[in-house]
């Protein structure tokens, strides 16, 4: 707090200061489109071509050169692998020549939405990353062939679109660290991971969608209960709900209908573990579980449980 206090009674001489460095960034953001130059020297791994007569390069870095333009790409239409992290980029279209595209990161730039981008041209994409950059929803994402995508670090509050129909081999699914207050939205029968930590998620919903969830994970929200997972999830085998508000065994209720194939569960950091007998209270209820928090559960933890299960 002192320091923003500080910068608060900056003096006039200060604050010009401030003032001309701001202007001299903007200037450094305004400049950098990108040359052949800087492509050839990003580019490397030599294929052959889709006819098999010919030979290419197929994987282009050029993160971290401070673009705002990449047009000169479209010429590159043989590039599979392609990295252009942490520049100013707001537009990729110059991408939608680059069908041969399998991966795509695209990580701290400044992409604010899908509308108008090229990803329904790329139809063999398969990795795609956009963490730390602008986005407030997904509309306009389309990824048939998609199997990885990471929005960490975004402004996401909605992810309506996320349907099926249009991420049909979608397994992995990052969204950390977004603004989230819902799990609604993601309906995704072949998703395999979903990660959803540090978001503002108080209300679990849609979940009996994700009928090939094996890995939860929504460390760092406020979720007071775990109601909303539901019996159509056969195959989740590790739950992550750390950091939450769970007061005591009523927000547990739920995990009764994934208690036949739960492995690991993490509830440290809640409320809920200060309370007696909390781990034994917790294996009654899942008595197939194999580790707790950090801690595997021991033979002589699973023999209680057992015994108070017969006692009920």
């Amino acid at each position: 707090m002192s320091d923003l206090d500080e910068d608060f009674v900056l003096s006039d001489l200060e604050g010009e200061e401030a003032h001309e460095e701001g202007v001299e960034e903007d200037k450094k953001v305004q400049v950098c489109h990108l040359t052949p130059e800087t492509i050839s020297r990003g580019l490397s791994l030599l294929c052959r071509t889709g006819n098999g007569l010919g030979h290419a390069f197929v994987r282009l870095d050029i993160k971290d050169n401070g673009l705002n333009d990449i047009a000169a790409i479209s010429n590159y239409i043989h590039i599979r692998f392609l990295d252009v992290s942490n520049n100013h980029l707001t537009d990729l279209s110059p991408l939608a020549s680059l069908t041969q595209l399998l991966w795509l990161k695209v990580d701290n730039n400044a992409v604010a939405c899908f509308e108008g981008q090229p990803f329904t041209q790329l139809p063999y994409l398969q990795w795609l990353s956009l963490a730390g950059n602008r986005l407030t929803d997904v509309v306009g994402l389309v990824g048939p062939a998609l199997e990885s995508l990471n929005l960490t670090g975004n402004s996401i509050q909605r992810v309506n679109g996320l349907q099926g129909g249009f991420f049909t081999n979608l397994v992995t699914l990052e969204l950390r660290g977004n603004q989230l207050d819902t799990t609604a939205g993601i309906s995704l029968p072949n998703l395999q991971h979903l990660y959803l930590a540090q978001n503002v998620i108080k209300h679990l919903e849609g979940l009996e969608r994700l009928e090939r969830l094996t890995t939860l994970h929504l460390r760092d929200n406020q979720l007071d209960t775990l109601e909303g997972l539901s019996s159509n999830m056969t195959c989740l085998q590790y739950l992550n709900v750390r950091g939450n508000a769970i007061l005591d065994q009523k927000g547990l209720q739920s995990l009764s209908h994934v208690s036949k194939t739960l492995k690991a569960l993490v509830l440290s950091e809640n409320p809920l573990v200060e309370t007696t007998d909390y781990r034994l209270s917790v294996l009654i209820r899942l008595p197939q579980l194999e580790r707790l928090d950090k801690d595997p559960v021991s033979s002589e933890e699973r023999t209680e449980a057992l015994e108070r299960i017969q006692e009920l």
